[in-house]
């Protein structure tokens, strides 16, 4: 996450909430919102995951039909960014460090 993560403690998200987002789907630091967004994050972004209907229904109790589109945008933005780094072999900026 390093640049992520960094953004996100500037804008005051506690470090705390974000160690806690490899638990986001059982973690009490999430709101129902969050996790239908991250829920929807990571069913686009893993090979293992299909963006069920149950899925994209969850998103829909929280988002309108554009936050759901600015929503897909960011998660295929950040995907393509990863994987661009991920081509020229870009290491982390080191943002994260000791975290």
């Amino acid at each position: 996450m390093d640049i992520r993560r960094a953004v996100g403690a500037k804008r005051g998200i506690p470090l705390e909430k974000l160690d806690a987002l490899v638990r986001y789907s059982t973690s009490d630091r999430f709101t129902a919102r969050e996790r239908a967004a991250l829920g929807y994050a990571e069913a686009i972004t893993r090979e293992d995951r299909d963006v069920t209907d149950a899925c994209v229904s969850r998103l829909r109790e929280h988002f309108s039909e554009a936050e759901v589109v600015e929503l897909t945008f960011i998660v295929g933005y950040q995907t393509f960014a990863s994987k661009f780094a991920k081509a020229f072999r870009l290491p982390p900026q080191g943002f994260t460090a000791g975290a």
